[in-house]
């Protein structure tokens, strides 16, 4: 980078940077065929949640209006395929039309292949921990990308360890299953998938860039005892650390307490072209021996730094995503920021929220972190899981009853961040 007039720091080579903005189909569309739809009761009132399945041309000429090269979105896989022996023609081409739309106005599509939902028919017969689930997926997208033309950015899976923590272990996600046997096979065979999709896209596409999006978060103990230390000394390399571990050796290792050691080899060594970073926040992690449904952790959100809490309850650290990015440098592929977001009411709290986590990717460039691309989530207000429409992370509102989309000072100043090719200094 080059420092311009203003001390405004201006990236040397735009064209190779990616800004964008980014969704997911089934939280802007909704589905009747998915697993999540029979999940929250909330769709009884909203099967189609802002309905973007329809208004797709209006949204997308609001992508244009933010003057981005990209756009993160996924196919929802329970519209292809909304049972074991059926293929959507119409729902493909649905989707082949919004991305045929973006490449036309010189805007990258980014295809993000499974993101939490999955039909009905594969939760209940095929759930992550049966064996069969890879070849069914995989069959999947084989089908997918075969059809679907000119895409060259693949993301695999969405926050694998979040689905793994919310369907396996916590069990507040589909297939609601509570038990850490059955979470290790779901873990070994998502990202056994990732290494066959790997495989799958490279073979039938030309040049591709195939990655995966990973939540990141910053832990630190909430007090200074050995027993929040550990926790968070478990946390980190459970939740951050085990899965780039697991791309640079081809052997994922897992030590949780009070539970065995999970080893296994798998072929997912250097079956990465780019890795995705989703993150938003810093988690506090407290040691508390009656807490018996969280299995004894608390976790805690804290103002420390007097920015402020989202509407998430989360807190706001623009620390934290200079720190993730260092540790996933190991990696030596380039890193994508593929979500980065707040929930909020507030405006102005969403440009300076914005704008601080711009400052910090600026200062890990300038330290020599291959960075290619910066995703805001979200484009729209949307379904958000487990809040309904609470969540307002949008550059644009959604009116909850109209669902007309209102511009917000915030895609101003993200369109003006855009357009200039700047990341403000201080």
């Amino acid at each position: 980078m080059t420092k311009g007039v203003c001390g405004i720091y201006i990236l040397e080579n735009p064209k190779t940077f990616f800004w964008g903005v980014a969704t997911s189909a089934f939280q802007l569309e909704g589905s009747p065929y998915a697993d999540w739809h029979l999940f929250d009761s909330f769709f009884e009132e909203k099967p189609e949640a802002v309905n973007h399945y329809s208004m797709y041309e209006q949204d997308l000429h609001l992508i244009r209006k933010l003057g981005v090269n990209a756009y993160r979105f996924s196919i929802e896989w329970s519209r292809v395929q909304p049972s074991q022996d059926i293929f959507n023609v119409a729902s493909i081409a649905h989707y082949q039309e919004i991305i045929d739309e973006l490449l036309s106005n010189n805007i990258e599509p980014f295809v993000t292949i499974h993101h939490f939902t999955h039909p009905v028919w594969f939760i209940k017969n095929y759930p992550w921990h049966n064996d069969n689930s890879v070849d069914k997926f995989c069959f999947y997208v084989e089908k997918l990308v075969k059809t679907i033309k000119n895409v060259k950015y693949w993301i695999t899976f969405n926050e694998p360890y979040i689905l793994l923590l919310g369907g396996y272990l916590d069990g507040c996600m589909p297939p609601n299953i509570k038990n850490k046997e059955l979470a290790q096979k779901a873990l070994k065979n998502i990202l056994l998938s990732h290494a066959k999709v790997y495989d799958i896209i490279h073979t039938y596409i030309d040049q591709p860039y195939v990655g995966i999006a990973h939540n990141m978060a910053v832990f630190k103990p909430y007090r200074k005892n050995k027993f929040d230390m550990l926790l968070t000394k478990v946390a980190k390399h459970f939740y951050n650390f085990s899965i780039i571990n697991a791309f640079l050796s081809g052997h994922l290792s897992i030590n949780l307490p009070f539970s065995k050691s999970f080893e296994i080899d798998l072929p997912i060594k250097d079956k990465l072209d780019f890795f995705g970073i989703n993150y938003y926040t810093r988690i506090f992690l407290k040691f508390n021996p009656f807490n018996f449904k969280n299995k004894f952790v608390d976790i805690i959100y804290q103002n420390k730094e007097g920015i402020g809490i989202t509407d998430m309850g989360w807190e706001i650290y623009p620390k934290g995503i200079l720190k993730v990015l260092k540790y996933a440098s190991k990696l030596k592929v380039p890193l994508i920021i593929t979500e980065n977001g707040i929930a909020t009411n507030n405006d102005f709290q969403k440009i300076q929220f914005i704008r601080a986590h711009l400052e910090k990717i600026k200062e890990a460039i300038a330290d020599g972190i291959n960075i290619k691309g910066y995703f805001y989530w979200s484009l729209i207000d949307n379904y958000e899981w487990f809040v309904g429409l609470n969540a307002k992370f949008g550059l644009f509102r959604v009116d909850e009853k109209t669902l007309e989309r209102r511009p917000t000072l915030s895609a101003s100043f993200y369109a003006y961040i855009v357009k200039n090719w700047r990341m403000f200094d201080g």
